[in-house]
């Protein structure tokens, strides 16, 4: 696969966190609409979505990436789930998506904790990046990912983190992802936050069909739009666009190894 800008001039981007899967459209008509995200990661959320994510790894080679991993939200199904996802583990990109979500709370969070260590074994083991959720879960994130040394494969997935996290987990070695909330009105504490991440530590994604950023905030959300996040990443670090088109895709290679 090719990332960055092309021979031709043009610029192009990597979409590292796309749940085609998940969207309802078909994936081929959300590919086709976005021809400047050269490649983009499809994590999975569960078994099921994993296997997904590899069928489509399989139908589009030059463009889709597949991880396997159980959201925190199902974490109460790693027990039934984690052979599977370990079986597949192999022939995918990333581990994840997993972390810990205690702003829904929709698994006890000693069970998150536990489908998110077993995720970090995985990633350890296989030598893959790990995608990590995380919402109202700073402290025990940041807790378990310096406890196991995981941070240099890490990838925070749609951070939101303040200046004071930030800090904090770029102590840690992980690479930061930022989404459309970088760009909402109400995203000034995420934009001073990644004010503080050097550019070879992020990434951009859209998370699919989630978090559309403005002007599209409120509709179902595609790959195409990521660019609307790194226009906003530009603007936060003063820089040119194509710059960080250039930058985050090159990180998004290095880290994911297409």
């Amino acid at each position: 696969m090719s990332v960055g800008i092309s021979v031709s001039g043009t610029m192009t981007w990597v979409d590292t966190h796309c749940h085609l899967q998940l969207d309802g459209r078909e994936p081929f008509v959300l590919l086709d609409r976005a021809p400047e995200v050269d490649w983009l990661v499809v994590p999975g959320v569960d078994a099921e979505s994993s296997r997904e994510s590899l069928v489509l790894a399989a139908e589009f080679p030059d463009r889709v990436l597949a991880t396997a991993g159980l959201h925190p939200h199902e974490a109460t199904l790693w027990p039934s789930q984690r052979e599977a996802i370990e079986e597949m583990a192999p022939g995918v990109a990333a581990i994840g998506e997993t972390g810990m979500d205690f702003y829904r709370d929709l698994s006890p969070r000693e069970q998150q904790e536990v489908s998110f260590r077993g995720h970090i074994e995985l990633a350890l083991n296989q030598e893959k990046p790990i995608i990590v959720h995380c919402r109202d879960a700073f402290a025990r994130v940041h807790e378990i990912i310096d406890e196991t040394g995981v941070g240099d494969q890490t990838v925070m997935h749609s951070w939101t983190g303040g200046t004071r996290w930030t800090k904090r987990f770029l102590d840690l070695g992980v690479t930061f992802s930022f989404s459309g909330p970088l760009a909402f009105e109400t995203g000034e504490t995420i934009r001073l936050g990644a004010a503080l991440v050097p550019p070879d530590r992020a990434v951009v994604e859209t998370d699919t069909p989630y978090l559309a950023p403005p002007p599209h905030r409120g509709e179902k959300n595609e790959p195409a739009w990521v660019a609307f996040v790194g226009q906003a990443l530009a603007e936060v670090w003063g820089m040119d666009v194509e710059e960080v088109a250039a930058v985050t895709s090159s990180n998004a290679t290095r880290i994911f190894k297409p």
